[in-house]
């Protein structure tokens, strides 16, 4: 069951999937042949070879065509499903963003290619502060929430080139191509203003995040678990040192 949330007296389900835009039938043939689906392609070239043959000789028989267009429709159709299924075995649920499996295949690729071309990148890593605290004291319904409007601040502070993901329950990640970024500092900034902006109706617990931040190098080359590594401690080491901080400050 989708989790929910009250708006207005009326409960509606949390989900970030948006309607799928009403698209000709001549739109999505030319999608599905662009795509990198080789089996679908050689599919709908084995009847269009056929057609061609049908047409040369001179055939004219309805049941032949009905058959040849039943079998490009009974084609494209298996091919949007294989597609939704792959979709949905990357792809949080909750959040809409990678999930673990769909982040790691698309940052292995990444990675290859800022190796390939001699480009850096940045893997933030992120956790959501006190997520537990939500969950025990206002409902795990609310802890959904408090991610979704997490993912949301994320989204709006990284370019849509860039691979957001949520990991596991409360930790998210992001690689972004350093070009793109103008500097951490900035990138920082938007995040915590996002964040600010999403606490703006909530006034019994405040978003925060804990961030770690690591740098493919092409010259000195890392794997994306020893990154993720890296980045991970260095959420850990900022997140230890505000924890004292906040202590010395009591």
């Amino acid at each position: 069951m989708l989790p929910a949330v009250k708006v207005g007296g009326e409960v509606l389900p949390i989900t970030r999937r948006r309607e799928p835009r009403k698209e000709t039938l001549e739109s999505i043939f030319s999608s599905v042949l662009r795509s990198e689906d080789q089996e679908l392609d050689q599919i709908l070239r084995a009847l269009s070879d056929l057609s061609e043959i049908v047409k040369a000789q001179q055939v004219d028989s309805e049941a032949l065509n009905g058959a040849l267009n039943r079998a490009a429709v009974w084609a494209v159709e298996k091919s949007m499903l294989d597609r939704e299924i792959r979709s949905l075995a990357i792809t949080d649920d909750l959040t809409g963003l990678f999930n673990r499996r769909g982040f790691l295949a698309a940052a292995s690729q990444q990675l290859k290619m800022a190796h390939r071309d001699r480009l850096s990148v940045l893997l933030f890593f992120c956790d959501l502060d006190h997520l537990k605290e939500i969950n025990d004291s206002f409902g795990h319904r609310e802890g959904d929430l408090a991610l979704v409007r997490t993912a949301d601040a994320l989204e709006a502070s990284f370019r849509d080139s860039d691979l957001l993901a949520r990991l596991s329950g409360d930790e998210f990640a992001v690689l972004a191509w350093e070009a793109s970024v103008p500097n951490v500092r900035t990138i920082l900034g938007r995040v915590a203003k996002n964040l600010k902006e999403a606490n703006a109706d909530e006034s019994r617990y405040r978003l925060s995040l804990s961030v770690g931040i690591a740098k493919y190098d092409p010259h000195s080359p890392l794997t994306l678990a020893q990154l993720m590594d890296c980045a991970d401690k260095d959420m850990y080491e900022h997140k230890r040192h505000r924890t004292k901080a906040a202590s010395s400050s009591e």
